[in-house]
């Protein structure tokens, strides 16, 4: 690393503070790290290209942990479109709406769509409650998706894999991938370069955060074992409303925030679900995470920064 790069990524990780309910994501040489959503203090590396993460809108939801939950992710894409660095597209992983209507995804589409990125979606199981389970979300976004809606594209020299473990979901369960699913990632990823960099997004966590909760994939083992001869890949996840990691071998997990409400840390409640915590902490609890990379590795070291201190 020259001198100026480690300047660089020194001031990164002394001037950055958040501005926003998303994760800006910045491929360099390979490798991801995440940036933060930064007020245009700190711009990308000059080589590689960044992209944005965001999760659990939940667009309906009024209830008291956040009766605007439309007005928070107007403010996260606010912020989006005010950094300096253009992201070269956002992924979203999952529950966009909190009940499946229609009126809720146009909301959605209208606010996310101010950032005038490019949208790589997935969904959750708030996406899937409609009456024909998942028409409305497949109308909307499946088109050129496989089964549930899962599929790959490559940008930049990774490839990425949107994954679907809400089908059939039921109460307090795990999310699962189903045979059809893990043969059709199989197939995909068969042919490819064990040097590719490799980033999966899926909803549910796809590593076992709290079982009692349903906070993890039953199947995910069998996944994950078709990515373990790839030299870096990072697992993107939302569904829980916090940030968490773990890095196992070469593979990286790290959960998303909500933009909409906080939910109890794993074991701390009798169950999951919105937690109201005083206006004032709120956004103390719908922060994100600043990462950097260990040099000579291809794993991610995350540091979590809160949108409000």
């Amino acid at each position: 690393m020259g001198h100026d790069e480690g300047v660089s990524r020194r001031k990164v990780l002394e001037c950055m503070t958040w501005a926003g309910t998303g994760v800006l994501w910045t491929l360099s040489g390979g490798v991801p790290l995440s940036l933060g959503i930064i007020d245009g203090a700190v711009a990308a590396p000059r080589q590689g290209f960044s992209f944005l993460q965001i999760s659990d809108s939940h667009i309906g939801f009024e209830k008291p942990a956040n009766p605007n939950a439309k007005g928070t992710l107007e403010e996260a894409i606010e912020r989006v479109k005010a950094l300096k660095t253009r992201p070269s597209f956002m992924i979203h992983t999952g529950d966009i709406s909190h009940l499946s209507k229609a009126a809720e995804f146009d909301d959605a589409e209208r606010i996310i769509s101010q950032a005038r990125l490019d949208v790589h979606y997935v969904p959750g199981e708030h996406d899937m409650v409609d009456a024909d389970a998942g028409k409305i979300y497949r109308e909307r976004y499946g088109r050129g998706t496989k089964g549930a809606g899962w599929y790959s594209f490559d940008a930049n020299g990774v490839h990425f894999i949107g994954l679907v473990n809400v089908v059939d979901l039921k109460a307090g369960g795990l999310g699962n991938l189903g045979n059809e699913q893990l043969e059709w990632l199989e197939d995909d990823v068969k042919d490819r370069s064990a040097s590719q960099p490799i980033v999966v997004f899926a909803h549910i966590p796809l590593w076992t955060v709290y079982a009692e909760w349903g906070w993890g994939t039953q199947d995910s083992e069998q996944a994950l074992g078709y990515l373990k001869r790839f030299g870096s890949v990072t697992v993107l996840n939302g569904h829980i409303h916090q940030v968490m990691q773990k890095v196992e071998g070469n593979i990286t997990f790290h959960t998303a925030r909500s933009t909409a409400f906080p939910q109890p840390a794993p074991g701390t409640a009798k169950s999951p679900g919105p937690i109201k915590v005083p206006e004032e902490r709120l956004r103390t609890m719908l922060g994100i995470a600043s990462v950097t990379v260990k040099q000579n590795e291809q794993r991610l070291a995350i540091v979590d920064t809160p949108l409000k201190a």
